[in-house]
């Protein structure tokens, strides 16, 4: 048989790892040598298989046939660079290495390397000389994963045109990657090839998901690639309608699953909530009975008890408000406050409650998304562009969404201008232009307008909704990347002393800002469970070593206990326990428990009333604010 491609992509948080997974471990058992790998920068396969698996090709134990790999950004980049440079480094001398070297130590270089490792599996990549029947990727979110799926074309005109231009890449000299450019060719006739290849769009049966879901499947339409299949995941069980609160919960689903049966004419699988998580070969074997059961219904009830780190089984008491009012108001000068966390947390409902509840009280308060998925406007119920906007409904209340293209574009205008202007030789132009048209460049320039958003004093509160954690820590490593490589004129805008200094003094003004408690708050989003808080855990020890401390815990999606009265729900509720304590005992930081909600999240007037429930009224704050300086 041919080998086969199958790509699991969709929101953050839909349970794409958990279906890839189930599915992995299926095509195993059935006979075929299959391999599972996660391109995403937070990866969590580990945890779902519960074994270390890291940055190589490694057998899962437990199951015949079956092998996954997390692909490691920073392992990739290394390797990318040593290949490249080998043959540079065997004809000429050092000082021309050391020169390109310094070229290839941007971003650039570190989002083409993770790409150039994920077309090597595309490539026919085996395991002791025998080739893999098929090749399961656990994608990153819907956002970025459309970003990486991008590249191959992206990467193959930059190089080709640089090629024909200056021979100089930001990832080295275009003829050392011409044989990549093949590689990339073969990468991009795989993946339009529907033989081959199939994405499987792993959703939930809610409005952003499925607006996201459509976007993705235009978008892979543009680059030729036809071949989809669904699975709706996370599907509330109807015995729980006959309690009131959740019924109304259910009814709404149902909505939503016409919806999507009548604008998705593919093959669908669905699939309930289940009692329990799913970890583990025994959970997973048993969600991929399910799936490939006639009835194409997978139950909720799961066997099996939760593998538990905390100590803890009693009930949790949420931290007090006056301890997390204290990390989220402001002190008299500008507090930036960061929401992070796994994709499909609730990142963007907390950031959008917060940053309501601050504009109540007076503040005059900023919210941003940084992540290119950007649900603000699905969330508040507003369009959300990329200028700064105020909203009419609450006066002291402005948006934004940091669009990667729209910055990119007046990224490169600005560099050029500016050029002009310093009389900058025609050639000497036309090179930068080259250079800038990188497919890196929307990274650069997402992250230049990241820097002034977070350099202006003219707000009481700067709320960032950000991207999930593992794009969110490489966004903001870049403050301490570019600092650092300044001198190597990286930053093409660059050049002369006296920009580097103010360029160098703009970038510390921020660092200073995010090691500072009194003036930046990083909020860890996560639901009571395993890879959630697993998740946030690692992103905030990874903070800590560029000396960030974590502020403060959301526990998103939390049970109402007085509305646990079935045994499905008395068991999800036990379960959230469990991890609320494990919250408690991981992170000594206030937590903030948001509750479940029968509806959705949505509008101003839901967001303010949630504001007003698990932050308090203006009575319990105090005495108002009035910021504006």
């Amino acid at each position: 048989m041919n080998r086969q491609f199958v790509f699991f992509s969709g929101k953050g948080g839909v349970g794409k790892s958990s279906m890839a997974s189930a599915n992995a471990v299926y095509h195993a058992e059935a006979g075929l040598r299959t391999l599972i790998v996660t391109t995403d920068p937070a990866p969590n396969l580990s945890d779902v298989f519960e074994q270390p698996i890291g940055h190589s090709i490694t057998a899962i134990q437990g199951v015949h046939n079956l092998w996954a790999m997390e692909i490691d950004p920073d392992s990739a980049t290394q390797e990318y660079k040593d290949r490249a440079l080998a043959p540079i480094r065997a004809a000429f001398p050092a000082e021309m290495v050391q020169v390109i070297e310094e070229q290839m130590n941007g971003p650039c270089t570190t989002e083409v390397a993770a790409f150039d490792r994920f077309t090597d599996f595309l490539d026919g990549l085996s395991v002791d000389g025998q080739a893999f029947n098929m090749v399961i990727f656990d994608t990153a979110p819907t956002g970025h994963t459309l970003r990486l799926l991008e590249l191959p074309a992206a990467w193959s005109h930059f190089i080709e045109e640089a090629a024909q231009g200056s021979g100089q890449t930001c990832i080295g000299p275009a003829a050392a990657v011409q044989e990549a450019k093949l590689k990339y060719a073969r990468a991009i006739a795989t993946m339009r090839d529907p033989a081959q290849t199939t994405f499987v769009f792993v959703l939930q049966p809610e409005d952003t998901a499925i607006k996201e879901t459509k976007r993705a499947i235009a978008e892979l339409g543009k680059l030729d690639i036809q071949t989809y299949q669904l699975i709706v995941n996370g599907i509330f069980p109807r015995t729980e309608a006959a309690n009131p609160f959740f019924a109304q919960r259910v009814k709404m689903q149902e909505g939503y699953l016409q919806q999507i049966g009548r604008e998705f004419p593919l093959p669908t699988q669905r699939v309930s909530l289940l009692n329990r998580e799913i970890r583990g070969i025994a959970r997973l074997r048993e969600v991929a009975k399910r799936l490939y059961s006639a009835s194409f219904i997978a139950e909720a009830e799961i066997s099996g008890d939760g593998k538990l780190e905390a100590s803890g089984t009693t009930r949790v008491v949420p931290s007090c408000r006056s301890e997390v009012h204290e990390r989220i108001l402001p002190n008299g000068r500008t507090r930036l406050i960061f929401f992070v966390g796994k994709g499909g947390v609730g990142k963007t409902a907390a950031s959008c409650i917060t940053a309501i509840w601050l504009a109540r009280l007076g503040y005059r308060t900023l919210l941003l998304t940084t992540d290119p998925a950007a649900h603000l406007g699905d969330v508040l119920g507003l369009h959300v562009s990329d200028e700064v906007a105020q909203i009419t409904e609450v006066p002291s209340l402005w948006v934004a969404n940091i669009d990667p293209k729209s910055a990119a574009q007046a990224y490169k205008d600005r560099i050029l201008d500016d050029a002009r202007r310093r009389g900058r030789p025609p050639k000497a132009i036309e090179a930068m232009a080259e250079e800038l048209d990188s497919p890196c460049t929307e990274e650069m320039a997402a992250f230049d307008r990241f820097v002034d958003f977070a350099s202006q004093d003219e707000w009481a509160a700067i709320v960032f909704d950000t991207a999930p954690t593992g794009h969110t820590l490489r966004l903001l490593e870049l403050p301490f990347d570019w600092g650092n490589q300044l001198d190597a004129k990286v930053f093409v805008s660059v050049d002369s002393a006296a920009d580097d200094e103010v360029a160098k003094k703009r970038f510390g003004r921020v660092i200073e800002t995010m090691r500072d408690p009194a003036r930046c708050t990083f909020a860890f989003v996560m639901y009571p469970e395993c890879t959630p808080v697993i998740e946030a855990y690692r992103a905030s020890e990874e903070l800590r070593t560029l000396g960030i401390q974590p502020s403060l815990v959301v526990a998103n999606l939390v049970l109402p206990h007085e509305q646990c009265t079935s045994s499905f729900t008395r068991a999800r509720r036990a379960m959230q326990e469990k991890y609320l304590a494990l919250i408690a005992e991981r992170f000594s930081v206030p937590v903030l428990e948001i509750p479940l909600v029968p509806g959705e999240v949505r509008g101003i007037d839901v967001l303010t009333t949630l504001g007003k429930q698990v932050l308090g009224g203006e009575e319990v704050v105090g005495k108002r604010a009035c910021p504006r300086r």
